[in-house]
């Protein structure tokens, strides 16, 4: 087995979620068996293992590009944000409501060994394990509480590597800074540093790197180019995008809470397709589509719409006819009413009353993946699969048809609501939605594609130079 490596920041957008994946398809491609570990996550974009368990979007897809199969023990804990100053708690693929009402600097004693359990497990069963922290080793206030840093770094001495974003400006003075914060058993494991996002010519960089090496004893192995890539990000949407004339234009609601906002990649990076997130009011007459993603808080979500007025806006376009879709969370605001009785998201709430729907949250979380037969559209009788993430159970009224078999999914004229994550993931599917908006194009197969992305960004490894055989030992 080799040693570990461990890939951390001097900042959170560093760039260590990229650069982990582009190393899993990097070993994965000489042959090494290779996983990815993040202790701690904290994200929205949640994914569905075979088991049923929930893991962060970005280790879900680590473990494709490791070409492995994605497990719970490559994420261990993952903080899901539901409100300001709270977060749900997934340990191992479950909710864990004991350990998500502690007081935060009272976890460690409880997730520490589940963490150190689920490393050690995939370093017995894997010849190399590429580990990626959180944010950075850097927040001294936090060193007490941290079970996804130097912790990790220190239980199976990994080989760590620091990272900058150079883009930014300052990146010298990041990695400088940094590493004089660390203890010097600590200071010992970082190998190298990294700089990311790189433009322009290397030759700009004149002595800063020995500059550099001279105050740290540490050598700068890797620059890394700044390139385009349809990749997901992994905790936030930086998707910018304005209406383009004779383009398909699809408003993507983007409330506070939107969850699973990267399963929408495929309309981003589909040609004569733009996909706007819109956050504040304006009018929808000029989209096509409408979007209603999923939400970690559906009620306070659906709150934002009716402060901001997006709601009666949404309601004005679906009686323009403008298609509708609302998944998960989004369905269940698009139904008459959704029932709180558990206080799970803080109490009842009317929906939009565009679905002859209702929906009772309830403490039991749905986690799975799914297949069904599309039952009504221009695909009847299709396949789709996806996944599950829920806490609600909806009931249909006498005014909606099944569009998703086994109460996956319901439509009532140019509104649709699904549960099933991923639906426009599907080649076939994603054909028949945009070509009812009048769009010209023939959509691709997007895991083909994103395959294709990890060997873009895979090929950068041997190309700076960095791990260029898999002697990583």
């Amino acid at each position: 087995m080799a040693k570990p490596i461990m890939i951390m920041g001097c900042t959170s957008d560093a760039g260590k979620s990229f650069l982990v994946t582009a190393l899993c398809r990097h070993f994965a491609n000489q042959g090494v068996q290779v996983a990815p570990f993040k202790a701690q996550n904290m994200s929205n974009n949640a994914a569905v293992t075979a088991e049923g368990l929930e893991i962060g979007r970005a280790q879900y897809l680590q473990a494709l590009a490791a070409r492995t199969t994605p497990q719970a023990r490559m994420n261990p804990v993952l903080l899901k944000p539901s409100a300001e100053t709270y977060s749900q708690v997934i340990v191992l693929g479950k909710f864990s409501p004991e350990i998500t009402a502690l007081p935060w600097l009272e976890r460690r004693n409880r997730l520490w060994p589940v963490v150190r359990a689920a490393l050690h497990s995939l370093l017995d069963d894997y010849e190399q394990v590429v580990i990626e922290g959180a944010g950075s080793p850097a927040e001294v206030n936090l060193r007490a509480s941290d079970i996804v840093n130097m912790a990790v770094a220190l239980e199976c001495q990994a080989d760590v590597y620091l990272v900058a974003d150079i883009d930014r400006g300052g990146s010298f003075a990041h990695l400088l800074g940094t590493w004089a914060c660390l203890e010097p058993p600590e200071q010992a494991l970082i190998k190298g540093f990294v700089l990311n996002k790189f433009r322009g010519d290397p030759r700009l960089l004149g002595n800063a790197m020995s500059w550099l090496q001279a105050r740290t004893g540490i050598p700068t192995v890797a620059i890394i180019p700044m390139i385009d890539h349809a990749l997901p990000e992994e905790d936030a949407l930086h998707h910018r995008a304005a209406p383009v004339e004779e383009q398909i234009n699809i408003a993507l609601i983007a409330y506070p809470y939107a969850s699973n906002l990267d399963e929408f990649d495929p309309l981003i990076h589909e040609p004569g397709v733009t996909l706007v997130p819109v956050r504040e009011l304006e009018r929808l007459d000029r989209y096509h589509a409408v979007i209603l993603p999923g939400s970690k808080n559906t009620v306070e979500s659906l709150r934002h719409l009716r402060q901001t007025g997006l709601a009666a806006e949404i309601s004005r376009a679906a009686q323009r006819g403008i298609p509708i879709l609302g998944i998960c969370g989004g369905l269940q605001m698009l139904g008459q009413q959704i029932c709180d009785p558990g206080h799970l998201e803080g109490g009842d709430m009317p929906g939009l009353g565009l679905l002859d729907v209702t929906t009772t949250l309830l403490p039991e979380k749905v986690t799975a993946q799914r297949e069904a037969h599309i039952v009504s559209g221009d695909v009847g009788g299709g396949v789709v699969r996806g996944y599950e993430i829920h806490h609600g159970q909806t009931q249909a009224g006498l005014n909606v048809r099944a569009h998703l078999e086994a109460g996956l999914g319901w439509q009532q004229g140019n509104v649709w609501g699904v549960y099933l994550h991923g639906l426009l993931e599907n080649t076939a599917y994603r054909q028949q939605f945009l070509a009812r908006l009048g769009w010209r194009g023939q959509t691709r197969d997007w895991q083909a594609y994103l395959d294709e992305q990890l060997e873009r960004v895979a090929a950068l490894i041997p190309a700076s130079g960095w791990f260029a055989s898999k002697d990583t030992g």
